[in-house]
């Protein structure tokens, strides 16, 4: 249970590192006068590049984490996490990768490459959802 429940404790840090970046990126536009505190837009739209890949990479973390994160759980609560342990870190290292990657760039290949690191946390999750299915049949 050590890797599940400490992957799923990156996994919550790291969506609150980027909602915390986000946030502190926008105080500065509001305290700099670039920008009123009532013209953000919910994913950026009308700030730079940069502000919207983020609001994205943020976004993902969350639109993934009942789902991903639920797996974990269910893992822990039904005392069944030898089946996550072996490839927790491994999905909190893809998460990491599509969301540092996402920051980085929007170019094709990047896109390719975040798409290829969600391609692994969807693989990992559906072994999980299947053997946490067959252990709990």
């Amino acid at each position: 249970m050590i890797n599940t429940a400490l992957a799923f404790a990156l996994f919550i840090s790291w969506s609150l590192f980027l909602l915390i970046l986000m946030e502190a990126l926008r105080t500065k536009l509001v305290a700099t006068k670039q920008i009123a505190a009532n013209k953000f837009m919910p994913e950026n739209e009308n700030l730079s590049p940069f502000m919207q890949r983020l609001a994205r990479a943020h976004l993902n973390c969350v639109e993934s984490l009942p789902v991903f994160g639920g797996l974990m759980l269910l893992a822990i609560a039904t005392s069944r996490a030898s089946i996550t342990d072996p490839l927790a870190i491994w999905f909190v290292a893809a998460r990491g990768v599509q969301s540092c990657v996402h920051l980085i760039s929007g170019s094709v290949i990047a896109v390719n490459i975040r798409f290829t690191a969600f391609a692994i946390q969807m693989i990992i999750g559906t072994i999980w959802a299947w053997k946490l299915l067959v252990a709990l049949a």
